[in-house]
């Protein structure tokens, strides 16, 4: 963007979103079948309408799972208990219609066996990581996370007891030299009871939300807050729209800065590098941006179904770079294995975990699960740099 000043805009979106429903039924399966099965094949999508959970996909396993209890106790988890919002964990139908994963598809990531797994599909995968938050976050996604996080904590925990599931943020940072600034705008939308006021709502959420969330020194005379803009959210979740499973891509990686792949990450145990790999992108980006050898730095690794090395791995430190980044990239190379087996062995991935990264974010993240998160390599790749 060079030495100017200009606004960059992300959005979030709560776990009673939708389509982060559709996300966490479909991770929350995949969860119960790895507590059994390590060697799984998930590949779950979930679709919800009113009344309606429906279950689909391709899943090899030796395990029995209970999955229409399982998608019940997580609608349930997230806060859908009543038949007034249009969907109850109690009541909705659940229905299932899963495949086995294909045998063409098996010969090539099941029969090589050792480090030589095969990529589960073709397909590229980008990291992305930068200086401008603790997180190694760009910082409109990350606001936008901790909004829809503490708009569930208020709504659970009964401060805002008038707060239904659904919900999504939107904040618009100014950046002045490519470093943010100020906070522009921030836009919340919150499902709610009928019986609350707009007004009421509307200073509740900028007192108990935005206030507890966005740093005061972000924000200034002129920052600009639309809270339910409509003046009405009663009806959401399910039965406002439909969700699918996959459809939060930006939401789920870097709020439009970097770039995306395409695929989706929830619902797919990690064979599919959709998933194993986008996270090994996102690990080297943040311990390259960790090492100081660059301020950002994004990873394309690109894979072909069946084989285990990947075809192409890019590092672009976006002008930002203390060296080349064809040094970089061949720092990257020799210090990480990016065969899909040795990336699921270093991240520790074969595990339960999933449910956790259905919503707010599968980056930027300080939970212990979140191996991919770690800055182990940072002081390798700095001695190697040199620096």
């Amino acid at each position: 963007m060079g030495n100017e000043t200009y606004l960059f805009t992300s959005e979030s979106v709560t776990e009673g979103h939708p389509d982060k429903v559709a996300d966490a039924v479909s991770d929350s399966i995949l969860d119960a079948i790895m507590a059994q099965d390590r060697n799984c094949r998930v590949a779950c999508e979930t679709l919800v309408t009113t009344g309606l959970a429906f279950i689909a996909g391709e899943i090899t396993t030796d395990c029995y799972v209970d999955m229409p209890h399982v998608a019940r106790e997580t609608i349930r988890d997230i806060g859908y208990h009543s038949s007034q919002m249009g969907f109850d964990w109690q009541t909705c139908s659940v229905i299932t219609s899963i495949d086995q994963q294909s045998p063409d598809i098996a010969q090539g990531t099941t029969a090589k066996m050792g480090m030589d797994q095969g990529a589960g599909d073709q397909g590229l995968m980008f990291g992305f990581a930068c200086d401008e938050t603790p997180e190694m976050m760009p910082m409109p996604i990350i606001f936008a996370h901790k909004l829809c996080q503490r708009l569930t904590t208020v709504r659970k925990n009964g401060a805002l007891d008038f707060l239904r599931p659904d919900g999504k943020s939107q904040v618009t940072i100014e950046y002045e030299n490519g470093a943010p600034r100020r906070v522009d705008t921030v836009v919340i939308a919150a499902q709610h009871k009928p019986d609350v006021s707009h007004a009421d709502l509307k200073e509740a959420i900028i007192e108990e939300v935005i206030k507890k969330v966005i740093p005061r020194n972000m924000v200034d005379g002129d920052t600009r807050y639309y809270i339910n803009a409509t003046g009405r959210f009663v009806i959401g979740g399910p039965m406002g729209d439909c969700g699918l499973t996959g459809r939060k891509i930006i939401v789920d990686t870097y709020g439009g800065q970097g770039s995306h792949g395409g695929g989706c990450f929830s619902g797919k145990d990690p064979s599919k590098v959709d998933r194993s790999g986008s996270y090994m992108a996102r690990h080297i980006a943040k311990n390259v941006v960790a090492a100081g050898v660059a301020k950002k730095c994004e990873v394309q690794i690109a894979y072909a179904i069946g084989v285990a090395r990947p075809v192409s791995v890019l590092v672009d430190l976006m002008g930002t770079g203390k060296i080349p980044h064809r040094r970089v990239r061949d720092i990257v190379t020799e210090v990480f294995d990016l065969r899909p087996r040795a990336i699921i062995e270093y991240l520790d991935l074969l595990r339960p975990i999933y449910r956790k990264t259905a919503a707010y974010g599968h980056f930027g993240r300080t939970e212990p699960e979140f191996t991919w998160e770690h800055t182990n390599m940072a002081d390798v790749i700095r001695e190697k740099a040199g620096i």
